[in-house]
Formats: structure tokens, C-alpha cells, sequence
């Protein structure tokens, strides 16, 4: 060992030529995984050390839609804890006054009390008290609303605005809220009044849509949790603490960095194969020096021991370089993501994802390095100095072997392990190991195939198609660093084309121009009337809406009921409940019977049929749910898929009629517009005359929220165009290491040729032509890998339709020909610039 240091020292001295591609491989990826390691940790201690300003005080308590007791108050107060009511719900804000006078906003409404917020401080422009801001002035309560609100009313401090049948004042610009997430506003920005203002706006009507919740400080809310909920059984409560104060937001910044490191990780993949280039390449340089060591009797384990030091050492450098960069990476780009993180990030210096990533760029060092290493060791000295050219057909030792299928092991364990969602992590791992063989298998094909091709009768065209299976051809090595790249940047593309056809093609031809919501029983009739009185109404379809919270599946509580993380959602607040004699319109059984028209018997309920695969739930078992404060146990008699896509109304629960019926309700309706109603006008016109006549009543424009959702994917799709962009860069890496690899015997080649009378136009064509085969069948190939891919992401995870989209891959085709092409050329303009003495002469 002191003699392989010794040796390995040395030659380190004279310079890391050839290894160079190692270091930027595993820099680029190692820096991709601590840099989203690092900036998960920072978002999830600013989501520990605000959680209790998120939450709103100690605990929650969230009612959904139903009402909290007085004595659940009296209760809480005597036990010492500070209370703090919020009530939120959707409304429609009218400017009667101001610059666009008459204007609708559909906007997000919280009602608080005195005591809000019992922890973090809200900002107001101008600076002022909020119970100042919101008491009653002259008659009237005041009333805050972000900027956005008051730009698109055109209004101003000391405007008046219409909530519901009750006026308010303006009282400023509300700037922040301590307790609330920063979300994308798809249904609504935010609108602040006081809890005592609420009573008078009629908004308050059976059956709305409201969320009624309890915020709580107290010295001990683990043991007050445990009281509430013995002392309260089966009330079907929501009851939070500071570490579940945003669980959506945990559960996206926990999908978003797997998806970002799986990202990461294929680069690394991609650099795995830069790595095994890089030292093919190296080896090839010094396989003088090889064969003389094993002349003069340097054993095969001293000859890898020498050469394992040098590559470990220049691994080494590039995952520093990469753990550097994640560690900085995020100080610097935290500023920029500001605007789009859901909580202020923490910022420092988070030792275990750097060890993560550093742990995973030495996985794939060792397991793209041994091979190459251990087969060098094992080739006897002469059949060094003639195996550029006649390749032996040595391979590592069995240990050895043994040892990179551990390493191999080791990778996907790790992956598995950390990841949050490791069944999606070792689907990866298989379709990465897949893809690799796949691509490995292609290359050896394409070989096989050029020695099948009846030869040319142009000389360039002959012996570029014989560059691909000579001694010694690197066609593998080029077709799967090209291939993987491409191959991620094609399932990119497809995935965004087909998020942004379901937005912008599919959805708005099926699409209601209207959603409204909180119409009562009794306001029906007039609704109707309203709406068939507008110009241009194509249709008119209304549902009873109850709210319902899902207490117990199979009779098992939902806290511990086991489920999908996809399917998890329906299990969490209150969700829509409906009931019908007869299948809705567009209904679609996948199993079980509809009951009768005229049924009369115990609760029976139509299921969808995705969650049911999510929940493990079958036709008879019984689904609790509570509404209105009671407990109602829904059979499940039949299974359905919905189509959610066409934006109609679509309940994921629909009842039978009996008991539900009985029960306070109110409407939702969709209005659809023929030929968009005369445009935005036309819509404009409808919503004024339905919110004039019932001021209870919200009206949610399909086109405004169409056009949010799209803005919302063009940053989605821009994200994963850059995080694809990120393996085609290693892949660009790669295939530089590759060329670069394969240049000594291009410079030898292009020389010997010259020589023999060949014109630089024939060696040209001569090597544009091999390469660009190879892009054609690296294409082609990462065209098909990607439709795979692409297909399983939405089918399987985002649970959309899938088309195939042919220009996307048609890009993706050109792009594999351009790439190859320009590497091709240029490494043919280094080659045919060499000058044929001096290499004659060496040789």
C-alpha cells in the first residue's frame, strides 16, 4: 500500500489530463442533490420554527363546516388556554364605489375576533392596530384586503365594498398574515373582517360554505389535546398542532425535493457513465505505463490499487466541489425563491444532506470506476500494449464483481431509504437500471448491425459505418451518454405537453362558464330565473351540496386508516356530498348497481373508483361520515370513475336521497355560456345580475381560474424543462468525455489517412457520417424510453390521460442529431488540424 501511495502520488504530480470529465460528472450531480437536500432542510426549520404563527396559536380546532360549541369554550377557558375564533370561507367583494365601480372579486374571506392572532403580528399599510382597522366607523365595519384586491376594484383606502348584503369601509392594504401559508391564490386573494361584521353580510346561511376553527395558546397542548379528545368523542374535529401547521405544504416540498433528487441522482447516473469514460480514457493514455509496471512484475492488485488511488482522489475533488456548491447554492438562491417558498427559509449549514449527497457521488464513483479498474489490473503486459487496437476480452476478478454488486446494491437502498415516497423511489431505480441496459443493449445491436451493412460504394460513407464496430469503438459508451440525457429531456417534454394540453385544449371546450355556490333552498327558483333570463345561456345544471366530513373506513378512524399518499386527500377536512335518485348525467359504473328511483332504505352511496383502490374498499363496506354534527354510516353500493377533467360537477360521494334530503343544504349550479357569452362582457353581465339579486351567492369565473391553473403549469413546465435541462448537461458532459476519449485514435486515424491520400472533406464525411447514426438510433431510442416514462408519470402518479405527441419527439430526434453532429464535428476540426510529421516520427 505504501508503494501503490507512492506511485499514485507521483503521477497525480504530472497532472489529472483525462480525468478531468470525472470531477465535473460527479460535481454536477452531487451539487444538484445537496443543493435540494439543503434547501428542503432550510423550509423545514422555517416550517418548525413558525409553525405555531402558521397554526395560529398552540392547537386548532377546525369544526369544517359545522359550528363549535359554546362548551367546548367554557371548557378550553377553564383549563387556562386563550381562544382566538376564525371563520373562513369564498365570497364575492363589490366595489359600489371607486374606480371600477360595480366590479366583482371573488375572494378569500377570514372573520376574526379580538383576539387574533394569538401568536406572529400582521402588517397593515398604513401602520395601524388591527381591531382599529376593523371596528365599526360611523356605521360601518372596516375592512383589509391584499393589494391584489384593491388594484383589480380600483379601490383606495376609505372606499366602500360590498359583502354579501352588508357595506364596509377600506381600511388599508393587509401586507401580511402570519398565519397563513403562501399559496398561489387560484380561487381568491385574501379579505380580512371582523367576526362581529359576519352576521350582518347574510352569508352565514345553512349549509354554506364555511370552515369554523378554534386557535389555542396553552403551557401543555400535547396533555389538552388528549382531554379534548377524551372528553369529546367522535365529534369528527380536526384537531392540529404547530407540527402538522401545513401539511400540504410539507407533503409538496417532500414530493418536490424527491422528484428533484431522483433528478439529481440521474445526472449522477449520466456522470456515472462520464466517470467510466473518464477512466477508460485515462487508462488508454497511460497503457505504456500499465504495461511496463506489469513487465517489470508489478502485480494485478498493485496496479489497481495505484490507479483506485487516483480516481478515489479525484472523485474525491469533484464531490467536494459539488457538496460546496450545495451548500452555497441555496444562500444565494433563496433570495431569488423567495416569492415561491411557502414559508421564509432557514438558512445554514445542514451537515446530513450534504453527507447524503457526498455518500451517493462516492456510490457512483466506485460503481462506474471498479470495472474499468479492475479489468486494466488483470491484462497481462503485452496485451496492454496492443489493446487499443485489439481489445482483450479480461474482466475483473469474481471478488471484485461481487464487491460492485454490493456497491450497485448499496445505491438503491440508499435511494429507497431516504426517499419519502420510496415506492416511486424504486420504481426509479428499476427504470434506471432498465434504461442502462436497454441503452448498453442498443449500442452492441448498432454494432452488430454496421457489420451486417453491404458496404458503401462511397469510401467516407464505408468507413464511418465500419467507425462503429471497429476494435475498440466507444459506439456503447456515446449511444448511452447520449441516450440518458435525451431519454429525461423527452418524458420532460411530454409530461409538460400533456399538462398543458389538459389545461389549454381539453378544459376549456368542456368547461362550465360559471360555478356558484352557497344557493339556498329557498333561493332556487329566483336563481334559475335570473340565469335563464341572461342572454346567451347554453345551460343551467344545479345539485344539492352538503358538507361532510369522513369520520371512519370500514370502521376504522381516518387517523389511522390506511391509505395511498395519493388518495390521502379525501380523508382530510370537510369534502362535498350530494345526493341523487338517479345516476347523474355522464355517470360511468365500473362495479356494483345504482339504487332505485324510488329507495327508501338505509344510506346507500355512490364511491369513486380510484379512491376506493386507495382506501382498500369494496361494494357493501361502510364509509362514516359526519354532517351537520351527526354521524351517518353510507354503504357503499356501486363504484364509478368521474371524469374531474371536464370541470361539470362531480362529487366523489353521491347518495342516495332519504335522510340526506332532510337535512339543511344548499346548491351548486354551472352555467354555461354559448360561444363565451359575448366574451368577458357577457360573463360579467351574468355575475352582476346574479350577485345583485342574491348577494349570498359566489360566482366563480371558470375562465379566471383556467387561466391561474395555467400560469401555475408554465411555471411547473419551466421548472422541469430546467431540472431535464440539468441531466442533459451531464449528458453534454459525458459525451465530451467520450469524444475526448477517442480523440488520440481520431488524431492517429485522420493522420494515417491523409497520409494514404484521403481529403479532409472524405474524413469529414466519414466521421459526420458515424455520428450521426448514432444520434439517429440515440433518438429514436430516447424518444421511446421517454413516451414510457412519460406514460407512467401520468397514468400512475398525476392519474391523467396520456396522447402522444409527435413533434415533441420529433424535437427530441433533431436534438439528438444536432448534439451528436456538433460533437462529431468538432472533435473532426481538432483531428484533421494535427500535423502528420511529428506523429510519424513518434511512431
Amino acid at each position: 500500500m505504501i508503494l501503490a501511495l507512492t506511485l499514485a502520488r507521483r503521477e497525480l504530480r504530472g497532472g489529472v489530463r483525462g480525468l478531468w470529465i470525472v470531477m465535473l460528472c460527479l460535481a454536477l450531480g452531487v451539487g444538484v442533490i445537496a443543493a435540494v437536500g439543503t434547501l428542503r432542510s432550510a423550509v423545514d426549520a422555517g416550517l418548525a420554527a413558525d409553525g405555531r404563527a402558521l397554526l395560529g396559536g398552540d392547537l386548532e380546532i377546525d369544526g369544517g363546516a359545522q359550528p363549535l360549541p359554546d362548551q367546548l369554550r367554557e371548557w378550553l377557558r377553564a383549563r387556562g388556554a386563550t381562544l382566538s375564533d376564525v371563520v373562513q370561507m369564498r365570497s364575492m367583494l363589490i366595489a359600489p364605489s371607486g374606480a371600477r365601480s360595480g366590479e366583482r372579486q371573488l375572494v378569500e374571506l377570514k372573520a376574526v375576533d379580538s383576539q387574533w392572532p394569538l401568536v406572529g403580528e400582521p402588517t397593515v399599510e398604513p401602520s395601524r392596530a388591527i381591531a382599529d382597522a376593523l371596528r365599526p366607523h360611523d356605521g360601518q365595519f372596516g375592512l383589509l384586503a391584499e393589494q391584489l384586491v384593491l388594484d383589480r376594484l380600483g379601490l383606495h383606502s376609505g372606499d366602500t365594498v360590498r359583502l354579501g348584503t352588508a357595506t364596509f369601509r377600506v381600511s388599508g392594504t393587509l401586507t401580511h398574515e402570519p398565519d397563513r401559508v403562501a399559496t398561489a391564490s387560484i380561487l381568491g386573494p385574501r379579505v380580512l373582517v371582523s367576526a362581529d361584521a359576519l352576521p350582518s353580510t347574510g352569508l352565514m346561511s345553512p349549509g354554506a360554505m364555511v370552515r369554523y376553527a378554534i386557535r389555542v395558546t396553552t403551557p401543555d397542548p400535547a396533555r389538552l389535546i388528549t382531554e379534548v379528545r377524551a372528553d369529546f368523542p367522535n365529534q369528527g374535529w380536526r384537531i392540529r398542532d404547530p407540527s402538522d401547521a401545513a401539511p400540504g405544504v410539507s407533503r409538496f416540498i417532500d414530493q418536490t425535493a424527491t422528484f428533484l433528487t431522483l433528478v439529481g441522482l440521474t445526472s449522477l447516473l449520466v456522470g456515472g457513465i462520464g466517470v467510466a469514460n473518464g477512466v477508460r480514457a485515462w487508462l488508454e493514455a497511460r497503457a505504456r505505463t500499465i504495461a511496463i509496471l506489469r513487465c517489470l512484475g508489478a502485480s494485478a492488485r498493485l496496479v489497481f490499487a495505484v490507479c483506485l488511488i487516483q480516481v478515489l482522489t479525484l472523485s474525491a475533488g469533484g464531490i467536494a466541489l459539488g457538496v460546496a456548491a450545495g451548500a452555497i447554492v441555496p444562500l444565494i438562491g433563496a433570495r431569488f425563491l423567495a416569492p415561491i417558498l411557502p414559508v421564509p427559509p432557514v438558512l445554514g449549514l445542514y451537515p446530513g444532506p450534504l453527507l447524503l449527497a457526498a455518500a451517493y457521488g462516492l456510490l457512483i464513483a466506485l460503481c462506474f470506476a471498479l470495472w474499468p479498474l479492475g479489468r486494466a489490473g488483470r491484462i497481462p503486459g503485452g496485451a496492454l500494449f496492443r489493446d487499443g487496437l485489439m481489445p482483450d476480452a479480461t474482466r475483473p476478478s469474481a471478488r471484485l464483481m461481487a464487491v460492485n454488486a454490493t456497491l450497485a446494491l448499496a445505491l438503491i437502498g440508499l435511494t429507497v431509504v431516504t426517499a419519502t415516497d420510496r415506492a416511486f423511489a424504486l420504481y426509479f431505480c428499476v427504470g434506471a437500471g432498465l434504461t442502462l441496459a436497454l441503452f448498453r443493449a442498443g449500442g452492441s445491436a448498432v454494432m452488430r448491425l454496421a457489420r451486417w451493412v453491404p458496404p458503401s460504394r462511397f469510401p467516407s460513407i464505408r468507413l464511418g459505418v465500419g467507425n462503429l464496430h471497429r476494435p475498440g469503438t466507444a459506439t456503447p459508451l456515446l449511444l448511452v451518454s447520449a441516450g440518458l440525457g435525451l431519454s429525461t429531456l423527452a418524458s420532460v417534454a411530454l409530461i409538460q405537453g400533456n399538462m398543458q394540453r389538459q389545461i389549454q385544449e381539453q378544459l376549456p371546450r368542456n368547461a362550465p362558464s360559471f360555478f356558484f355556490i352557497d344557493i339556498q333552498n329557498d333561493q332556487l327558483a329566483r336563481f334559475e330565473a335570473v340565469v335563464r333570463a341572461q342572454p346567451n345561456v347554453e345551460s343551467l345544471h344545479q345539485v344539492p351540496s352538503l358538507r361532510a366530513r369522513i369520520v371512519a373506513v370500514k370502521g376504522v378512524p381516518v387517523d389511522q386508516a390506511v391509505t395511498t399518499p395519493e388518495t390521502a386527500w379525501a380523508l382530510r377536512g370537510d369534502r362535498g356530498l350530494t345526493y341523487a335518485a338517479t345516476p347523474p348525467d355522464g355517470t360511468h359504473l365500473v362495479a356494483g348497481q345504482w339504487w332505485a328511483a324510488d329507495y327508501q332504505g338505509p344510506p346507500l352511496v355512490s364511491f369513486d373508483a380510484n379512491l376506493a383502490k386507495g382506501w382498500n374498499v369494496g361494494i357493501g363496506d361502510i364509509i362514516r361520515v359526519n354532517v351537520l354534527g351527526r354521524d351517518i354510516d353510507l354503504k357503499i353500493a356501486n363504484f364509478r370513475n368521474i371524469a374531474w377533467q371536464s370541470l361539470s360537477i362531480n362529487f366523489f360521494m353521491v347518495a342516495s336521497p332519504g335522510l340526506l334530503a332532510q337535512a339543511p343544504h344548499t346548491h351548486i349550479a354551472t352555467v354555461r355560456l354559448a360561444d363565451g357569452g359575448q366574451g368577458i362582457a357577457g360573463e360579467g353581465a351574468l355575475l352582476r345580475a346574479v350577485t345583485d339579486a342574491l348577494p349570498n351567492v359566489t360566482g366563480i369565473r371558470v375562465r379566471d381560474v383556467l387561466s391561474a391553473i395555467a400560469s401555475l403549469l408554465n411555471q411547473v413546465a419551466a421548472a422541469l424543462t430546467a431540472t431535464g435541462a440539468l441531466t442533459l448537461l451531464a449528458g453534454t458532459f459525458v459525451l465530451v468525455g467520450a469524444v475526448a476519449a477517442g480523440q488520440r485514435r481520431r488524431v492517429r486515424e485522420a493522420v494515417i489517412l491523409r497520409t494514404l491520400g484521403a481529403t479532409r472533406a472524405q474524413i469529414r464525411t466519414a466521421w459526420l457520417t458515424e455520428f450521426g447514426l448514432l444520434g439517429l438510433v440515440a433518438g429514436v431510442m430516447a424518444a421511446i424510453v421517454g413516451s414510457a416514462a412519460s406514460y407512467g408519470v401520468a397514468h400512475y402518479i398525476m392519474h391523467t390521460d396520456w396522447i402522444f405527441l409527435p413533434l415533441t419527439l420529433i424535437y427530441t430526434l433533431a436534438g439528438a442529431l444536432a448534439l451528436m453532429l456538433l460533437f462529431g464535428y468538432a472533435g473532426t476540426a481538432s483531428a484533421l488540424r494535427a500535423r502528420p510529421a511529428p506523429l510519424l516520427r513518434n511512431e
